[in-house]
């Protein structure tokens, strides 16, 4: 058995209002374009429903026009610093030590780092020679629920092991100042950087305890999320069929998961569900809120973080357990997305 037994999260330095992201792109990145596009860019962002984002560097940065070997540079730079900045925090907040740490895992799609950055934070903590690493790097929003079944299968045959969890993006640097199209735009609303740890052990013991968990590919899906490589960076992809996609499949992905754990939807007492964007959380708070089952959770970090890719569930899943009264024996269900398409479970009894 699996225990997730503590989280960490970690906001950046940089926090700005809805208004603030929309003042700054409209003097720097929107000015010069036409009337009906800086209209329709400004509306996007505007509508949204996120209320502040965080990232690692100013705004002004973030609009300015560049490379991309600086935006990579920004990326290594950042994701070495927080990356430290959060395991000391987590080490220091928790009783584990990093000589303890068997296992860790690292997830980020939104740059490139060979060695990847686990390898600076296995010299800078002074971790066993012997640890296992492992950078999960093309899963996109999945890959926090995705690093969490890797360290699940690594700890279900090492029971007596400890595993890391790093969920570490920083969007803010794949921003495309020449690309005008709705993709584009929709990414500069709703993304943001995040950055949270997770501590698992094996064996049993206090904690929320991973009981089963479960990958659901979309027929065909791949052309619906995803980054393209460009001279200037990363490219988001990001079709307007994914609400529609999801929506379609909901009922699939997770009702015959619940079922094979002999569950049904009134038996979770606790709901995750990455919050994509508007749309996805107002169909899944349609959907549960038939059954008395409610993701304000989700809902809310949606509104005060934004989209943080594969940082955001677990951010959800600090939050509710932060701040739920859990009661030994509940349940908590965890829905991820990513690109391929495909939608990733994971089912938590806590104990």
């Amino acid at each position: 058995m699996t225990r997730i037994v503590h989280m960490e999260t970690l906001r950046p330095d940089y926090t700005y209002s809805t208004q603030e992201i929309m003042d700054t792109a409209d003097r720097m990145w929107l000015k010069d374009v036409d009337k009906l596009t800086r209209r329709k860019a400004l509306k996007i962002l505007e509508g949204a429903n996120i209320d502040q984002r965080s990232i690692v560097v100013d705004l002004e940065t973030v609009f300015s026009d560049l490379s991309f070997e600086e935006k990579n540079n920004i990326y290594k730079e950042k994701m070495i610093e927080y990356g430290k900045r959060l395991l000391k925090q987590t080490f220091e907040n928790s009783d584990v030590d990093p000589s303890e740490v068997d296992y860790i895992i690292t997830t980020s799609c939104t740059g490139f780092m060979i060695p990847s950055v686990d390898a600076y934070l296995v010299n800078e903590f002074g971790m066993k020679p012997g640890v296992v690493r492992l950078p999960v790097t093309e899963m996109g929003c999945a890959g926090g629920t995705s690093a969490l079944i890797y360290a699940d299968n690594f700890l279900k045959s090492n029971p007596d092991k400890t595993a890391l969890v790093l969920t570490m993006e920083i969007p803010s640097i794949t921003f495309q100042k020449d690309d005008l199209d709705g993709a584009n735009l929709v990414s500069t609303a709703i993304f943001s950087d995040g950055f949270a740890c997770a501590v698992l052990k094996g064996g049993e013991g206090k904690g929320a305890h991973i009981i089963d968990s479960d990958m659901y590919h979309f027929s065909h899906g791949e052309y619906l999320m995803g980054f393209e490589l460009v001279n200037s960076g990363l490219k988001i992809v990001l079709d307007k069929d994914v609400p529609s996609a999801i929506e379609g499949n909901f009922e699939d992905i997770f009702l015959p998961f619940l079922k094979r754990n002999g569950l049904e939807i009134e038996d979770i007492e606790n709901y995750m569900f990455h919050p994509g964007g508007k749309k996805i959380i107002q169909m899944v708070e349609n959907y549960i809120s038939d059954y008395q089952k409610d993701i304000s959770e989700s809902r809310w970090v949606l509104e005060n973080h934004g989209n943080m890719s594969s940082a955001t569930i677990m951010h959800i899943l600090h939050k509710v357990t932060n701040e739920r009264s859990i009661k030994k024996g509940e349940r908590g269900y965890m829905l991820a997305f990513g690109p391929g398409f495909m939608a990733q479970s994971v089912l938590l009894e806590w104990r």
